[in-house]
């Protein structure tokens, strides 16, 4: 029963950070790329889950080191390399943009 709990809250977590992540993308990410210059066109989802997985990375550190400190689905989710790989990809999503002047994806 255990891990049906632990999947639930699990797929719970990624709904809402989806949820946020798309708040996030169209009410702060667009208004910034605009002021910037940069078009919000194209594949505008890639942008939208690199905004949630930042979001969900950064949910993971707080819950993992100051709410659930002895949780082991938390020290799993840092211990894994895809985790970390991801993140990283999805600042590269995030933040090109601001240095080629124009939303690639």
């Amino acid at each position: 029963m255990s891990e049906l709990k632990e999947f639930v809250f699990s797929l719970v977590e990624i709904f809402i950070i989806l949820a946020i992540g798309l708040l996030f993308t169209i009410y702060i990410l667009l208004p910034v790329y605009e002021s910037f210059g940069i078009s919000f066109m194209g594949n505008v989802w890639v942008n939208w889950f690199g905004v949630s997985y930042i979001l969900y990375v950064l949910y993971s550190l707080i819950a993992g080191l100051f709410i659930f400190k002895g949780s082991v689905l938390f020290k799993q989710r840092f211990t894994l390399v895809v985790f970390w790989l991801v993140f990283i990809g999805a600042n590269y999503v995030v933040f090109i943009p601001f240095f080629k002047g124009e939303n690639p994806f």
